[in-house]
């Protein structure tokens, strides 16, 4: 119990640190060369489709692509999310009516999704939430 508890704490530590250094401008992305379908895979294991090239902060964009499959599974009662690449699209779904506010960020009931919004924008990445579908779209890939 104290091991998982200690984890949560480093994890929320973290999400807060990350939300300083944005908001602060003190953001410093660790950019790596990847693909957006490897960034879905290591989020949502399963995921399906074709990437495109890019450069960002691999760590940081998996962990808020986490973040928004676990708000749906939490607020939304998703039972499971599955991730689909199109190029510099990545589409999150389902996503139920319910948790919509929460996921986008509006309404603050989940540290991970108000987090993450804001590192995938950090990482110049669009969030557009279109019917029960979350895109997630990275304007900067190569070749799109």
């Amino acid at each position: 119990m104290i091991v998982a508890a200690s984890g949560e704490m480093t994890a929320l530590l973290e999400e807060l640190s990350a939300v300083a250094r944005i908001e602060g401008g003190r953001y410093e992305p660790n950019l790596v060369a990847t693909d957006t379908l490897a960034l879905a895979r290591e989020a949502v294991p399963d995921a399906q489709g074709t990437g495109a090239p890019l450069e960002t902060d691999a760590t940081a964009v998996v962990g808020a692509l986490s973040s928004l499959a676990a708000c749906a599974r939490k607020h939304g009662g998703a039972e499971r999310v599955d991730a689909t690449v199109d190029g510099a699209d990545i589409r999150l779904a389902p996503i139920p009516p319910r948790c919509a506010a929460v996921i986008m960020g509006e309404e603050l009931k989940d540290l991970g999704a108000a987090v993450a919004q804001r590192v995938l924008d950090a990482n110049g990445a669009s969030v557009q939430l279109d019917g029960t579908e979350l895109r997630i779209s990275f304007a900067a890939a190569s070749g799109s």
